[in-house]
């Protein structure tokens, strides 16, 4: 009698473990085939259904000229006041003792000046 329960019972549960993961089998045969996702277009981008110069006024190139110019005097003046922070951190740090650890204010300047400096170095990169 023990011998046909434990059939019975096995014969059961492998019929609900092979039940139960037919979903997962199909999965993974399945080949998979899903619609290939459409890309939106751009709000900005000309319409590609419209001939050339039909589809409204074309967009106008900036300047290059005139962006150099702009970013050179940003330039400058970014330079200017990165001189002016330092010379201020110089000052604070002459007036603190050499034997005591730095003020907040002085640490807080230093990251203002690093931070400054690599605006100015993105900038001069272009």
């Amino acid at each position: 009698m023990l011998e046909s329960r434990r059939r019975l019972m096995t014969a059961f549960l492998g019929t609900a473990g092979i039940l139960a993961a037919q979903p997962l089998f199909a999965l993974l045969q399945s080949p998979g085939v899903r619609p290939a996702p459409q890309p939106r277009p751009s709000p900005n981008a000309p319409d590609p259904n419209y001939p050339p110069g039909l589809n409204g006024p074309q967009a106008v190139g900036t300047d290059k000229k005139s962006i150099d110019l702009a970013n050179q005097q940003e330039l400058r003046s970014d330079v200017t006041r990165l001189y002016e922070m330092v010379s201020e951190l110089k000052e604070q740090v002459d007036k603190t003792d050499s034997t005591s650890t730095l003020s907040l204010s002085v640490v807080k300047k230093a990251q203002q000046i690093e931070k400054l400096a690599k605006q100015i170095k993105s900038l001069a990169k272009g």
